[in-house]
């Protein structure tokens, strides 16, 4: 078969009313002139500072003994998962962990009810810190979020999407979680129990 040759198209041009055409008013035959940008009416951009213990992607106050926020749901799975909180930390980490829990946490676990109940009681558990909140309201994932914006020294440990979502956009905070019946761990330098992926 042989090629099918492209035809040229006359008079495909877009037609233009020439400048000197009587229709065309005064005003519209001088182009629009750009406003120059006043330099004392310029909005200025407050961007929320860097914090000092990040060095590029790298947070300079995560060390042993690690600082870890336990969240609602986290507690709740690893009751599923028959797991011992702070044993499975310090297997994820190899090293020395402190569980914290907020007021709100545990406000929310005791609004759970009477099904949560041996949640409830590991989180009054000796070995878990208390942290007081000051805020209003208890809204746990508000509560962890400002915290940690705050302070860059925890790791937060979670198995909700939305509050992961919502740590994956503040730079230098770990994520902990649950997978395959073991914990793992996400954003942390040099992490051993970092999912394969």
């Amino acid at each position: 078969m042989g090629k099918v040759k492209k035809q040229q198209k006359l008079a495909a041009m877009k037609r233009r009313i020439n400048l000197k055409d009587q229709r065309i008013q005064k005003k519209d035959r001088l182009g629009k002139k750009r406003k120059k940008k006043d330099v004392q009416n310029m909005t200025v951009r407050e961007l929320p500072q860097a914090s000092s213990a990040m060095f590029f992607k790298y947070n300079t106050q995560l060390g042993p003994p690690y600082h870890i926020l336990v969240d609602t749901n986290f507690i709740n799975f690893s009751i599923k998962n028959k797991l011992d909180i702070v044993q499975s930390m310090m297997d994820c980490l190899y090293a020395k962990c402190i569980p914290y829990i907020t007021d709100c946490v545990m406000a929310e676990l005791e609004k759970l009810g009477s099904k949560y109940r041996v949640a409830l009681r590991i989180a009054k558990d000796e070995r878990f810190q208390r942290l007081p909140c000051l805020h209003k309201g208890t809204y746990a994932d508000d509560c962890l979020v400002q915290r940690i914006t705050q302070h860059k020294c925890y790791i937060i440990a979670t198995c909700d999407k939305d509050l992961k979502r919502r740590i994956r956009k503040i730079p230098g905070v770990p994520i902990m979680f649950l997978q395959q019946r073991r914990y793992t761990i996400e954003r942390m330098p040099d992490a051993f129990g970092a999912p394969k992926t």
